[in-house]
């Protein structure tokens, strides 16, 4: 389920105040992949170790923040740092 459009036009970072924006199916694809090798970990520091369906990214391309049931999950300890990844904003 899709993040309503009005709610993505207010939604940032809670940490940077960086705007987010939907992840593109490619980009849930590299991350999926990255999640499957154990190379990502949130900014708590654990590793995450189950997959996303959808989500949402910093401009900047740092962080990803998981979507679940159509619900953002803006939580600071939940960002997925994505950075290494390079992902094509």
């Amino acid at each position: 389920m899709p993040v309503d459009r009005k709610l993505l036009d207010i939604l940032c970072c809670p940490t940077t105040k960086v705007p987010v924006r939907p992840l593109s199916k490619d980009q849930i694809q590299q991350i999926n992949a990255a999640i499957e090798q154990r190379e990502l970990k949130y900014f708590d520091k654990t590793v995450v170790d189950s997959p996303i369906k959808d989500g949402l990214i910093t401009e900047n391309g740092e962080r990803v923040y998981r979507v679940d049931d159509g619900i953002p999950i803006m939580l600071e300890d939940q960002a997925i740092f994505v950075k290494p990844l390079d992902l094509r904003i």
